[in-house]
């Protein structure tokens, strides 16, 4: 698999991080999840580049994009996808988001439609009640419990990772993408993610009703959905009957659900069904 190139774009008032895969057919801009960055893309680049060209970016406050001291919205991203489009001249590239990616990509395929050739949502981007969404956070808590803490080495970083179940069975990919997010501080390393940050995103998240946006999506639109919870059955971000609302009301929506996956494994294990739906999509 060969490593991204890394460039550093214009977002809206702030320098952003892109990771970039060669390739000759569409370009992909990718979105990343709440804590997440940009090479949690490393799997699916590496399935669908050189076939097409893939780009990911670190979300501000993510990676090494820059960190303002606020600004974390799903308005504040859209800013960022359209100045940094601008800026690297993508006139109309694919849309892919995963988790709070997949939100951000769903709002900007409505409110810039023209901007946007086609629209992938992995496991996200549905109206969630306030129960379930308590139930999706308590499923993410193990991954925010690494942040702003202080590790003696990366080697104990990973250590409380892999505890996670949803982690199993770990891989290279898992590596890559939580070496990428350290970074060295006085007693040993730490997450780059400030926690006041997600807090300010997860709040704003909370708030906003996705819905309104989906009769607004003009594009054509796949939704890759996972079946399984993460720590318990019912801990789905996309649960079925949010996922058929969405195939309903969306325009030109169809959903292929990934059976067995889970919100982190339909990104971070190898999967052909994944895969091929993709590559169908995009054909």
């Amino acid at each position: 698999m060969p490593k991204p190139i890394m460039i550093k774009a214009k977002g809206d008032g702030v320098r952003i991080q892109l990771a970039v895969w060669e390739g000759k057919g569409k370009q992909i801009l990718c979105i990343h999840g709440l804590t997440a960055n940009c090479r949690s893309w490393d799997l699916l680049a590496s399935s669908l580049a050189p076939q097409h060209k893939v780009l990911a970016m670190d979300l501000r406050g993510r990676g090494f994009s820059e960190s303002p001291p606020s600004g974390y919205s799903v308005e504040n991203h859209c800013r960022d996808i359209l100045a940094l489009m601008d800026d690297q001249g993508l006139e109309r590239p694919v849309l892919m988001g995963h988790s709070l990616g997949a939100f951000i990509s769903l709002v900007f395929a409505a409110k810039y439609p023209r901007r946007v050739d086609r629209l992938i949502l992995v496991d996200g981007g549905g109206k969630l009640s306030d129960a379930q969404m308590t139930k999706v956070f308590a499923g993410i808590k193990p991954s925010l419990d690494r942040l702003g803490k202080v590790f003696p080495d990366f080697e104990s970083y990973l250590a409380l990772l892999k505890q996670a179940p949803f982690m199993q069975p770990w891989n290279s990919f898992f590596e890559t993408y939580f070496r990428y997010e350290v970074e060295d501080v006085e007693g040993g390393v730490r997450s780059r993610v400030h926690p006041k940050h997600i807090e300010e995103e997860a709040r704003n998240l909370r708030k906003m009703d996705s819905s309104q946006f989906y009769k607004k999506v003009m594009t054509p639109t796949l939704i890759l959905r996972a079946t399984k919870g993460m720590l318990a059955e019912d801990d789905l971000v996309l649960p079925a009957d949010v996922a058929e609302g969405m195939v309903r009301e969306i325009p030109n929506a169809r959903k292929v659900d990934l059976e067995g996956t889970h919100h982190y494994s339909i990104l971070f294990q190898p999967n052909k069904m994944r895969d091929q739906a993709l590559l169908g999509f995009l054909g």
